[in-house]
């Protein structure tokens, strides 16, 4: 199989062909969303937090004592550490962790009376909170279309050759440029869960992967149907 996107691809081909990667996906994984559980922007906020270096599903799992004990920003600025710290433990880095809560909740305080604000300039301010975090908060919980360039998001947009650049914030203006905003989002829903699933980092999942004909990076792994299958995964595990 020869896949089509090369050097000699025109801008007006680039973005022919990454919208219909993403139609693709959209068709493939019809319930995509965020595998974070939260009931609101507060919430998501830290569970968004606390997913680094681990997965989505141990998060999803302390959840719900976390917020039981400290149900807002005001709860949680004013929290007991070691408390804290005990019901983030099994997420790893929980002192680093901890610390950031306490930090990002004063904040919010502080600045915003414990409300979590719904505008990018104002969200990177928060300690702890980058542009990565900011686009999943204003994506998921305000409907404020972005992109979040996670590894998964990154390693696909450059192994589709939508872009070259490793940097997550010219990998978003690249890759941004490319799609309407209002489907900012859920491309970035779509990339994520095929890179959880499919598209994995030491070893894609080629011979059985929707969008391999348009793909360069095909070949990268397996291109047997029968072996490729064997490294699908039913669900997300990161």
């Amino acid at each position: 199989m020869r896949a089509s996107g090369t050097k000699d691809e025109t801008p007006t081909q680039l973005v022919r062909r990454a919208r219909k990667i993403n139609r693709v996906l959209a068709e493939t994984y019809p319930d995509a969303r965020c595998e974070l559980d939260f009931d609101n922007p507060f919430e998501l906020l830290v569970v968004t937090v606390l997913s680094a270096q681990t997965t989505d599903k141990r998060v999803n799992a302390a959840r719900p004592a976390i917020f039981a004990a400290y149900p807002d920003a005001k709860a949680m600025a004013a929290a007991d550490r070691a408390h804290l710290e005990q019901l983030v433990g099994p997420l790893g880095f929980f002192r680093a962790k901890t610390e950031s809560l306490l930090k990002l909740s004063a904040a919010l305080v502080e600045r915003y009376d414990g409300q979590v604000p719904p505008r990018l300039d104002d969200l990177v301010t928060l300690p702890g909170v980058g542009r990565k975090t900011a686009n999943v908060v204003l994506g998921n919980a305000f409907d404020v279309p972005g992109i979040t360039v996670d590894t998964h998001f990154g390693r696909l947009a450059r192994r589709f050759a939508w872009t070259e650049e490793t940097d997550p914030v010219k990998v978003e203006h690249a890759v941004g440029a490319l799609f309407p905003k209002r489907d900012w989002t859920m491309l970035s829903h779509h990339l994520i869960w095929h890179g959880r699933r499919v598209c994995h980092a030491r070893k894609p999942a080629c011979g059985a992967c929707p969008v391999a004909r348009w793909c360069p990076a095909f070949g990268e792994g397996p291109t047997d149907p029968a072996e490729a299958a064997k490294l699908v995964r039913t669900e997300g595990r990161a």
